[in-house]
């Protein structure tokens, strides 16, 4: 209750962008600090091992991509506890992402609304930060397009980021569902899809280790638009998927209409995004199987939403928004709630 009572009040007077970069700074500069939070919470691990697309995780907790764009605080994360971090999205060449302001708070409903639109250091940055990466923390690259680059030539970014990033990553996360690029989830159609995955798994066989390749997908998925990304899934073979990102749709908000539109655009994170993100959970297991792996991510901001989301059939479960809402502990009290049922 420290970080809730607190420490998030005074975090939440600094605008949300800004107070993200002052922490993140902090975090790369004295990543030590990561263990306090891990003595104070006391996350438990035992009986919580779990193995997904050849990678064995300690437990099924991680941080999801968009958090740690630059891999600036992957040893804090470590050090805090968490299985998995995945990076970026990392795109090819730097970009500052859409014009300022661009993260909101919806403190009432436990959400945010962001339009960052890829904002990242670009791909040789990223790369050279994660050759001293930490070894025993599993990292996946998210990786994405840039923004000046057309969509008809977008398979040429994802497979630049793919070369560049395999030595360093230890899965990939393509994001063709990121609503904050311009005409980006338009990639969704299945004959793009299997595209672009088809020229990454192209490049993967000359690889001398076989890193696995998932893919992200949008909550705005009709059912037959979920159909055709599993049709994709079952053609190329691919190892597994995200489910999900976040929403152009705004619901179960306890706002105003009118306050909800002069936000502007933007991406739609956090508890209102929980039954969607869930019931596609639902749907991709029932139609894949148990054993195909899905990493659950949207809405989950309690103990309560992570086993929903495990019940439903995600194998891995990550953190964003909750994680920024409800602070380190959550971590804990997932790892705890989930040794209870072991």
């Amino acid at each position: 209750m420290f970080y809730q009572k607190l420490l998030r009040p005074i975090l939440f007077l600094f605008s949300a962008e800004t107070i993200h970069k002052i922490l993140f700074f902090f975090f790369r500069l004295l990543p030590s600090t990561g263990y306090f939070f891990r003595l104070v919470h006391r996350p438990v691990y035992f009986n919580q091992r779990v193995e997904a697309f050849g990678l064995k995780f300690k437990h099924p907790v991680g941080i999801a991509g968009g958090l740690d764009k630059n891999a600036r605080a992957i040893r804090f994360l470590r050090n805090m506890g968490f299985a998995f971090v995945e990076i970026g999205t990392v795109t090819p060449l730097p970009q500052g992402g859409n014009p300022k302001p661009r993260l909101f708070r919806l403190t009432r409903s436990s959400a945010l609304i962001n339009r960052m639109g890829f904002n990242n250091e670009g791909l040789d940055v990223i790369a050279k930060r994660l050759r001293n990466r930490p070894k025993d923390l599993i990292i996946g690259g998210n990786i994405g397009k840039n923004t000046t680059t057309p969509n008809e030539k977008a398979v040429e970014d994802f497979a630049v980021c793919f070369e560049g990033l395999y030595p360093y990553v230890d899965y990939f996360v393509v994001n063709v569902s990121c609503p904050n690029i311009k005409d980006l989830s338009k990639l969704q159609n299945k004959d793009d899809l299997s595209r672009i995955l088809n020229r990454l798994l192209a490049i993967r066989l000359n690889q001398g280790i076989v890193k696995p390749v998932l893919l992200k997908i949008s909550p705005d998925l009709s059912e037959i638009q979920l159909d055709e990304v599993i049709e994709v899934v079952r053609e190329t073979r691919i190892d597994g998927l995200v489910a999900t990102n976040t929403s152009i749709r705004r619901f179960n908000l306890d706002y105003r209409d009118d306050y909800i539109a002069s936000l502007g655009q933007g991406g739609l994170s956090g508890s209102p995004l929980r039954e969607v993100s869930t019931e596609i959970i639902r749907y991709l297991h029932q139609r894949l199987g148990r054993d195909f792996p899905i990493i659950g991510s949207g809405g989950l901001m309690n103990e309560d939403d992570a086993n929903e989301k495990l019940d439903a059939g995600a194998t891995l479960v990550q953190l964003y928004t909750g994680f920024i809402y409800e602070g380190p502990g959550l971590l804990s009290r997932i790892l705890k709630s989930l040794a209870k049922k072991s």
